[in-house]
């Protein structure tokens, strides 16, 4: 994220010259020069654990990009080059036509911002070559025109070129590549083309202004006034007193008024679980919580939760994790706490399908109000063995189920590190332990530790050393439900407790962030191939970590590479991957590879592959087979290839991307 966003700023005008370049000249040059400032400002990743996508089936350990013929260090920097990437990619995707039945890119629509009222801006005029050269730029396809401009503004050579419009979108790069020669090659009088692009014609950062219509917007400007006029009138006769509806009448919810709405927001209706319910239930999930809280008979606070739930106000903040409803209740929902925690008082609710959290200043008085939503369907035992209560100050407290019989706290990447313990109150509330999901760097990560003995029929916090009992583990990744961490082949993963299987998390723990926010449900980890390394370098261990969310799809693949340390530094991402089946139960299959160099200086392509995939197989830049699942070959510096395997019936495994 930093890299990029120093790059946009350091190389805004080149940027900005390649998008106005790239944009089909029949938008006229006042919508290209805006529309070229909008790609370029959006052009950054949308969070902060956005990452650079590898175009390569084999990264380098420390990724560059080639900068072309004689380009300066903008090129190389990996930063630039995505920006470059996400800048050409929407230029080439604003000059397509739009579908009646396709719905719109972003790109496609005029931009909201940059917006400037009244007045008309372009570039400075040039000369008659300059005119003669948009002319024949008009004529060429936006793929060429991107082919044209990253030949002579960015002095890329044609492979370069034809993998950026590749991984731009662009289809016949050939044809493309084509057409932008023929452009270059062809003198205007006695100006060379490609010199022609670095003039003021084509620089949308140096503008003239013109003002627009001024009889036209003298008329928009009284037909807006009317309207506004009207809009006020009408809103005045919707205002006027009249049935309401809620507790204070002041809300309006999305469906009709009718008993059942009545009755899922009527305090007194909210199921009540017995505290001994979950010992002989068929189930163990939140269904069998029992309601918690020293404010579990509040009815005012129940009313307003509710309330603020079925029609949230202005006031109300909301959050859900994604494919999660933030509708109304769908009738009187389940009580799990009510309590104070911290300086808010909060409520939690089942609803069968949601979890829903409301919190609200404990100290009275005005003040926004939260209202978080958290898909909970299909928990089990160990999903269903906390939820986050509160969260202030970088640390976050745990509502614990009832069968979890003791808590502690182990941070994930001191493996030998004993479990610290953590406290309960009576309802089952922790106290409160640093949040990994709310701090700014790695040089700790806690996860909650909790002793599930469902079979178990003692007090909450017994001793820990019952036969029979469960240690889980479950880390915050910022949303209501922890996520469970478990370790083995996809197959039967089983909780984080052997010292191999530490030593293990204790080196991935810091690749989680990129699964914040996510939905997640678990997380597995599992070493799938251990290789000795070329000139007697140690072994190598090669790991699949999964992310399973709880609505099923969007789950998150990171193949990693860890060499042999005596530190717990983060292993190296090999490759990734959102909703693949890789590493899953249904195809446990994996392919990764990397560019490694050894003590010695020599740099070679690692790879390595599931136990029952082989040969493998390296091709391109770099060529070498192997007969098993591990593979080794000598390479140069930078080198690019790509990588596959096959199954024991010949069926071709790609690496994994």
């Amino acid at each position: 994220m930093e890299q990029a966003e120093a790059a946009l700023v350091e190389h805004y005008t080149r940027l900005v010259r390649l998008a106005y370049l790239v944009l089909p000249p029949s938008l006229g040059r006042n919508r290209r020069v805006l529309t070229a400032h909008a790609l370029v400002q959006r052009s950054l990743p949308h969070g902060r654990t956005a990452a650079v996508a590898e175009r390569s089936a084999i990264p380098a350990q420390s990724r560059t990009e080639g900068g072309g013929r004689g380009t300066t260090g903008a090129g190389r920097n990996p930063g630039y080059a995505y920006v470059r990437e996400r800048v050409l990619r929407q230029a080439l995707d604003a000059g397509r036509p739009l579908r009646r039945l396709a719905r719109p890119r972003r790109a496609q629509l005029p931009p909201l911002l940059p917006h400037v009222w009244g007045l008309r801006l372009f570039p400075r005029s040039g000369g008659a070559d300059e005119l003669a050269l948009d002319q024949r730029l008009s004529g060429l396809s936006g793929p060429a025109r991107a082919a044209f401009a990253l030949r002579g503004l960015e002095l890329l050579t044609d492979e370069e070129v034809r993998r950026l419009l590749h991984a731009a979108g662009a289809e016949d790069t050939e044809t493309a590549l084509t057409e932008a020669a023929e452009a270059a090659e062809r003198r205007i009088g006695t100006a060379d083309p490609v010199e022609l692009l670095r003039s003021p014609e084509f620089d949308p950062c140096s503008l003239q202004a013109r003002p627009t219509d001024l009889m036209r917007r003298r008329q928009y400007g009284r037909a807006a006034l009317a309207a506004t006029a009207a809009l006020l009138v009408c809103g005045t006769l919707l205002g006027l007193p009249g049935d309401g509806w809620g507790p204070d009448g002041d809300a309006d919810p999305a469906y009709g008024r009718g008993a059942a709405v009545t009755s899922a927001l009527d305090p007194a209706r909210v199921r009540r679980i017995a505290p001994a319910a979950w010992r002989t239930s068929a189930r163990t999930d939140f269904s069998v919580w029992p309601a918690r809280g020293p404010l579990a008979e509040d009815r005012a606070l129940l009313g307003r939760a509710l309330t603020a739930w079925a029609a949230p106000g202005a006031s109300v903040q909301i959050s859900a994790t994604p494919a999660t409803p933030s509708g109304p209740p769908m009738g009187s929902p389940q009580l799990l706490y009510a309590g104070k925690v911290d300086a808010a008082r909060v409520v939690l609710f089942h609803d069968g399908l949601r979890v829903v959290r409301y919190a609200e200043p404990a100290a009275g008085g005005e003040g926004a109000a939260a209202l978080d939503f958290a898909r909970v369907d299909g928990a089990d035992a160990a999903a269903a063995g906390a939820l986050v209560v509160g969260r202030s100050d970088g640390e976050v407290r745990y509502l614990t189920a009832p069968w979890v019989r003791g808590t502690s706290v182990r941070d994930l990447l001191d493996p030998a590190e004993p479990a610290r313990p953590l406290r309960r109150d009576a309802d089952g509330v922790t106290d409160p332990l640093a949040s990994p999901a709310m701090a700014r760097d790695c040089h700790a990560w806690d996860t909650l530790s909790v002793r599930d003995g469902t079979a178990d029929t003692g007090a909450p916090d017994a001793g820990a050393t019952d036969a029979g009992a469960t240690d889980r583990l479950l880390t915050d990744l910022g949303e209501l439900t922890p996520a469970r961490l478990t370790s083995g082949p996809p197959s039967a993963p089983g909780d984080v407790s052997a010292p191999a299987d530490r030593a293990a998390w204790a080196r991935t723990a810091c690749l989680l962030p990129a699964m914040r926010s996510h939905g997640v449900r678990s997380v597995n980890s599992w070493p799938y191939a251990r290789q000795p390394l070329p000139e007697s370098n140690g072994t190598a261990t090669w790991l699949c970590t999964r992310a399973e969310t709880w609505r099923g799809p969007g789950s998150r693949v990171l193949a990693q590479f860890q060499a042999p340390s005596r530190t717990t530094a983060p292993g190296a991402v090999a490759a990734r991957a959102e909703d693949s089946p890789a590493c899953g139960v249904r195809e446990s299959q994996v392919l990764a590879g990397v560019l490694w160099k050894s003590r010695g200086g020599t740099w070679y392509v690692l790879a390595a592959g599931s136990a029952k995939l082989g040969p493998v197989e390296v091709s391109g830049g770099v060529r070498g087979r192997a007969p098993g699942n591990l593979l080794a070959v000598r390479a140069a510096e930078g080198a690019q290839a790509e990588l596959y395997g096959r199954t024991p019936d010949g069926a071709r495994v790609d690496a994994l991307r």
